[in-house]
């Protein structure tokens, strides 16, 4: 089993800041505790594996993401399209480490 999330980044606001890193903490804690494998991307590598641009906008990412997993209808929350942004980009990142050799996939 293995989890993908995005890495911290700056934020502007100490206090959403702190909450989401006391957050961050509890859930790598528990992971680890589990042996699951954590893997961590960028906003910028999360960007550029959906739309090919790492400055894409959450716009065009959420456009670009929809158009890869044909759904029909716009995620209701950013925190969706983000989610599903960052399983693609794993997926991406995965299956050229699995070509590499860099994965055991027995």
């Amino acid at each position: 089993d293995e989890v993908s999330m995005e890495k911290l980044y700056f934020f502007r606001n100490v206090t959403t800041a702190m909450e989401v890193g006391e957050a961050r903490g509890v859930i790598i804690l528990a992971l680890t505790l589990k042996k699951i494998k954590i893997n961590e991307y960028t906003p910028y590598q999360v960007k550029m594996a959906v739309t090919g641009y790492g400055r894409a906008r959450k716009e065009n990412v959420r456009d670009m993401v929809m158009k890869i997993l044909n759904l029909k209808e716009r995620p209701k929350f950013d925190d969706v399209s983000d989610a599903l942004a960052i399983a693609i980009c794993h997926a991406n990142s995965y299956a050229m480490k699995k070509r590499v050799g860099e994965f055991d996939v027995s």
